[in-house]
């Protein structure tokens, strides 16, 4: 899985290990969340071309490079999703925002339920960002996926706090060309689909309904 980049830094071990605890507060967890997203984004942002640009320092004129945030589009699977926006629109703050709202259907072997699709225009044109915590058994991340390609996007990523091996495996089989980008690869799912040792149910855990 080549298009696999997993994040192993020091300082991501000791945030997920909070964001782990089952003690950690719906505050903690969001901000945690939000800031383990920025680094995500940073590291999927090493291939970005620049464009040339002059400014003024306060000494002189010179040549620099800068990005031309309107190229780019953050897309957060709801409801989960939206605990990474802060962080990645921090990094790129006129990035265009989509959403797609998805649910997984427990009575229905755990397959996602499509019930929202709203893109910003010309998405044909950028490169799309795809947010969400945890790729599980990778069924919301293809459907996504599918969605944005059937609107015409050609370069896509996926940043995700922690996956597990049998998403990870879905995704880049039915997408090879879409890189993702995670903070942790966790052991396997469970019975539920749950990932091992995950830190449960992010959207309930960002969103403090439960």
């Amino acid at each position: 899985m080549e298009n696999v980049i997993e994040l192993n830094h020091p300082l991501i071990t000791h945030k997920l290990g909070i964001l782990r605890s089952k003690k950690t507060g719906t505050k903690e967890f969001r901000e945690l969340a939000n800031e383990i997203g920025s680094f995500l984004c940073y590291k999927a942002m090493e291939d970005i071309e620049l464009e040339d640009t002059e400014v003024e320092t306060p000494i002189c004129r010179m040549k620099t490079k800068k990005l031309n945030e309107d190229k780019y589009a953050f897309v957060p699977i709801l409801r989960a999703g939206m605990g990474m926006l802060d962080g990645v629109i921090s990094v790129i703050p006129n990035a265009k925002v989509g959403h797609i709202g998805m649910y997984r259907d427990d009575t229905n072997d755990h397959k996602p339920v499509n019930y929202f699709f709203k893109v910003p225009k010309n998405i044909e044109n950028k490169e799309v960002i795809i947010l969400d915590p945890m790729l599980a058994t990778g069924g919301s991340a293809v459907d996504a996926i599918d969605l944005l390609k059937g609107k015409g996007v050609k370069k896509i990523k996926f940043l995700c706090i922690i996956a597990a091996p049998e998403g990870l495996k879905k995704v880049t089989s039915k997408h090879p060309d879409v890189k993702i980008y995670c903070a942790h690869i966790d052991e396997k799912l469970n019975e539920d689909a749950y990932i091992v040792p995950g830190l449960g149910d992010a959207g309930d855990r960002i969103f403090g309904t439960k």
